[in-house]
């Protein structure tokens, strides 16, 4: 029997007993809407980001990547529209002082916080963009923002890429990286926060086939999640109302996953025109225009964007992945059910005594995995609590190391979501673990 209810309140329990994630400068009582990765918690949205690289790039043979920086001209914002559109509506209540986003509560009722009516300000826009200075004079001539979204690096090295890498529409690129937002409020753990990490591709295509193309990567981008191992039934369609579309799209769906606080959105994919290029165009001056090299046409690209977000993901992947089972004879287990090729540790070798050769051959093992696999090695403990502290950071293979191993060269090999345990050779380990991998199938 299983508890598949997960809370907020266990998750970041969890994160910090097990060192995934921390509260931000947390022994100066913390900075609100920042977080810090722990050993594994770097581990496991690494291998998150690059599940998505090799999805995203490696497996498509017309999708390109970079890596712009953070800090672009001021300009390119205002091309963007991020200055005049790139805001919410902010209110504080006089009373206590709390901030609310005004879309966000009743402003006829009481504040939630204080409890007293009629308390709100009025609403004023309240812009989202970090802006600092460059150089030795701060005026507005030196403002520099960092950037709340990665979609613009690529928008504004579209010809540089078209030139230089011999792509040909249509055609992606793809990034991951920081972005920044002065968010009004900062909640629900990592989902919404500060600072944080996209991984974007925007997809360049001939005017008139954008539809074909969105549809395409709208089903793409459902079945990647499938892949990652996340159960289909946590994740679904919104599509964007008239009210609801950006000031650049002409369709958009958000792809939402069921969170422990409910549904909320995952990633989007938006039909953007040629809003970006056009505009960039208008504001640099620079031609933005393809020439297609089979109909001899000039035109600017329309794009489709699958725009995700990284922290996203590694709080969807640690919500699907948890659960509490219960065991025969009224023992239990916390399990994280990652997939495989995210888990933050793939094997973990376990000597069954520290004596008589056995850890030193459990070393052997351990280093000859190293190479291929994230590895741990653990030899404190009853080795059933070894088990649990494995199941309970998301380790899918634990090799325990016997007497019997030294005498026939084999290895007991244990499977963290059946605690099924198999003896197989030394020798085809490596082997072995990877063929579970590409078999793996999460049994809901």
């Amino acid at each position: 029997m299983s508890n598949n209810t997960v809370t907020m309140e266990k998750l970041v329990s969890l994160c910090k007993r097990r060192g995934f994630i921390y509260q931000s400068s947390e022994i100066y009582g913390g900075l609100s809407g920042a977080w810090d990765y722990g050993p594994l918690g770097v581990e496991l949205k690494n291998r998150i980001r690059d599940f998505w690289w090799k999805e995203m790039t490696q497996l498509h043979d017309n999708i390109v990547g970079i890596d712009a920086a953070i800090m672009m001209h001021p300009k390119v914002w205002e091309a963007s529209g991020h200055v005049a559109n790139f805001s919410d509506p902010m209110v504080d209540c006089r009373q206590c002082k709390s901030r609310f986003r005004a879309d966000h509560i009743d402003l006829a009722a009481a504040c939630p916080v204080c409890g007293t009516k009629g308390s709100f300000t009025e609403p004023r826009e309240f812009n989202l963009m970090f802006s600092t200075h460059m150089g030795p004079v701060k005026d507005d001539a030196s403002v520099v923002y960092l950037r709340p979204e990665t979609a613009q690096g690529i928008f504004v090295n579209f010809k540089n890429v078209t030139q230089t890498s011999r792509v040909k529409i249509p055609f992606g690129i793809a990034q991951v990286g920081k972005a920044f937002r002065n968010e009004v409020t900062t909640k629900n753990f990592i989902f919404r926060t500060l600072e944080f990490e996209q991984m974007e591709m925007q997809f360049f295509v001939k005017p008139g086939d954008e539809d074909a193309w969105f549809a395409y990567w709208k089903q793409s981008r459902i079945d990647y999640y499938s892949r990652l191992g996340i159960d289909k039934n946590k994740l679904r369609f919104h599509q964007h109302g008239e009210t609801e579309l950006a000031h650049y799209a002409k369709d958009a769906f958000d792809i939402e996953f069921f969170f422990p606080m409910g549904w909320q959105e995952l990633e989007g994919i938006h039909s953007r025109t040629d809003f970006d290029l056009s505009r960039h165009q208008e504001f640099s001056g620079k031609e933005q225009n393809y020439l297609d090299p089979e109909t001899n046409e000039r035109y600017i690209p329309y794009v489709i964007e699958t725009s995700a977000g990284l922290t996203r993901s590694v709080l969807m992947v640690l919500s699907d992945a948890y659960e509490e089972e219960a065991l025969d004879g009224g023992d239990s287990r916390v399990v994280m059910h990652f997939h495989p090729d995210v888990a933050p540790v793939t094997a973990a070798v376990l000597p069954l005594v520290k004596k008589d050769g056995i850890a030193e051959l459990s070393r052997e093992i351990e280093q000859e995995l190293r190479s291929d696999f994230n590895t741990f090695y653990d030899q404190s403990g009853a080795i059933g609590r070894r088990y649990r502290r494995m199941d309970e950071i998301g380790t899918p293979f634990c090799i325990t190391v016997d007497y019997q191993s030294k005498d026939d060269k084999t290895v007991t090999l244990r499977f963290r979501d059946s605690m099924e345990q198999v003896r197989v050779p030394i020798a085809d380990l490596t082997a072995r673990i990877r063929q579970e991998i590409k078999a793996y199938k999460r049994v809901e």
